[in-house]
């Protein structure tokens, strides 16, 4: 019978080269079509848990589990063969390329073309900017629209599991909203989504599960809406406690 859990971070330490650990036995569970959100402050090794996940940190000790198999210090690349996928923080559309083209570079490891074209389909469906704008300049779009790019490439792989670093970084209110939507679409479309972002409140209002995180551990966690109103989320995330 499969498990309703799909991606797991059981007791992870990592850190950076030889400098002190930013994660201190973190741990993290993602079920499927859930969005599960990272929310904390700055330096608390938020951006960091996604880097393990996706392969792109090795962890020092601890587990990293997708389907139950442990994925631990696999390659990026192979794990998105295995169907994780990892939107980097800020804008990493190829602005010299057609939306089109940096699409289709989201199924580099896709060997059937007829795979490929059923994807973009869904990926027009489900982000109607990208098949409007199919030709233009990736370059071009505003913000809000590259990221809905990156979005439709990462999930031209058809990952299980998709990790967002930051998606509403330099975003103006309105094209922020837009990007969330666009989130919640992509839950609703069966994508399992462990979320890193600034805006707390954006994020818990939009998300299944809340993470609150300090000094690279979980200090607060349970359903995203009993989180927006609980007091110890602004001592943690404002440094309302005592220093």
């Amino acid at each position: 019978m499969e498990s309703d859990l799909l991606l797991e971070l059981k007791d992870v330490e990592a850190g950076y080269g030889k400098a002190a650990l930013v994660l201190r036995g973190l741990s993290i569970e993602v079920a499927r079509s859930s969005i599960v959100c990272l929310v904390g402050p700055n330096g608390a090794g938020k951006s960091t848990v996604l880097k393990v996940a996706s392969g792109l940190l090795r962890p020092r000790s601890g587990q990293v589990l997708l389907n139950g198999e442990d994925i631990t210090g696999r390659s990026p690349q192979d794990l998105l063969r295995q169907g994780l996928a990892h939107v980097l923080q800020g804008h990493s559309v190829f602005r010299e390329m057609t939306v089109a083209e940096n699409v289709r570079l989201g199924g580099y490891t896709v060997r059937d073309q007829a795979t490929i074209s059923e994807r973009i389909g869904l990926v027009q469906d489900l982000f109607p900017v990208v098949g409007e704008r199919w030709d233009a300049m990736a370059g071009l779009l505003s913000g809000g629209q590259q990221k809905q790019v990156e979005f439709a490439r990462a999930l031209i792989a058809s990952p299980q599991v998709i990790l967002l670093d930051e998606p509403s970084m330099g975003l103006d209110p309105k094209t922020t909203a837009t990007v969330f939507e666009q989130i919640v679409r992509m839950r609703d479309a069966g994508v399992a989504v462990l979320l890193v972002e600034q805006n707390a409140r954006r994020a818990l209002e939009t998300a299944d599960v809340g993470c609150v995180l300090d000094l690279g551990r979980v200090h607060i966690s349970g359903p995203a809406t009993d989180l927006l109103g609980d007091s110890r989320l602004g001592d943690l995330y404002l440094g309302g406690r005592a220093r």
